[in-house]
């Protein structure tokens, strides 16, 4: 009979590892590049020709006002409170002194005294917040900054301890102060430091405007200047009596405090005891 061939055995599988050494390893990734912070090209007035615009350099004092209100506006929680003052009693006042009694005092000093009197009235306002330690400190004396403006920027000299000032003596310090203030003559310690800050721009014919925080401070009051308002009569559903309409000048103050110091009910009684004050002036000599 022929004779049959036997046949071959089957191939042994491959193993596992002869397997994996015949495919190639995926390529090892590269590693991560750090990130780069994005930049960003300073702005450039490109539509103008050079010919009709001047760069000119900030000056020291303009560095540091920018650098301050920038971080003022970007991390002070701002918030605001408006009231309207009748000036009528302050202006008869003013006149009474300069005939009888020939003392010269402005609008302005009326409102320096009126303030102080206010933060010792309304102390919370007389503060500020300090963010490292969280927690609000108030002073026992009103030391207020008054905005001057000068040639290069805006300064804040302070008048201290004004509770205790009379208004001539008000007048006279602010005087002297916003002449050394324009004259590039003051000393650090007379404008750094304060309690709470006072910029009125009445005699630049702004009538209102809202000014931002001075750090560390707490609170400005932004002062526009006086005017003439018909304010209309009343009629009392009690006895039926009635006033008639009348004429009177009329100041508006704004104030900016810091959320974190004050609330608004805090800011309005602020604002409430110096409309007092103003309405009756006479409180602010004795």
């Amino acid at each position: 009979s022929p004779r049959v061939a036997p046949r071959a055995a089957p191939a042994a599988p491959a193993s596992a590892s002869a397997v994996a050494s015949t495919v190639a390893a995926p390529p090892t990734p590269p590693p991560p590049t750090p990130s780069k912070k994005a930049t960003f090209a300073p702005e450039t007035v490109t539509t103008v020709p050079s010919s009709l615009y001047t760069d000119t350099p900030a000056s020291n004092m303009r560095k540091v006002i920018s650098r301050r209100l920038t971080e003022s506006k970007s991390t002070v929680p701002h918030f605001y409170t408006s009231i309207e003052i009748p000036l009528d009693n302050i202006l008869q006042l003013r006149k009474t002194l300069q005939k009888d009694f020939e003392t010269k005092v402005s609008v302005n000093d009326f409102i320096i005294k009126a303030s102080a009197m206010a933060l010792r009235d309304v102390p919370e306002l007389n503060g500020t917040y300090d963010a490292k330690t969280q927690s609000q400190r108030t002073f026992s004396q009103v030391d207020i900054s008054v905005a001057v403006a000068t040639p290069t920027g805006l300064i804040t000299p302070i008048v201290p301890s004004t509770t205790s000032l009379s208004l001539t003596e008000i007048s006279s310090k602010v005087k002297d102060l916003a002449t050394r203030a324009r004259d590039n003559k003051l000393t650090p310690e007379e404008y750094q430091g304060g309690t709470f800050c006072i910029s009125n721009l009445g005699m630049f014919g702004i009538s209102e405007f809202s000014a931002v925080i001075n750090p560390p401070q707490g609170a400005i009051l932004a002062v526009g200047g006086g005017e003439r308002k018909i304010i209309p009569g009343t009629f009392s559903e009690v006895d039926g009596s009635t006033t008639k309409p009348e004429i009177r000048t009329i100041m508006t103050a704004r104030l900016s405090a810091d959320r974190r110091v004050v609330d608004e009910a805090t800011a309005a009684l602020f604002l409430g005891s110096l409309k007092e004050y103003l309405n009756q002036p006479k409180l602010l000599m004795l």
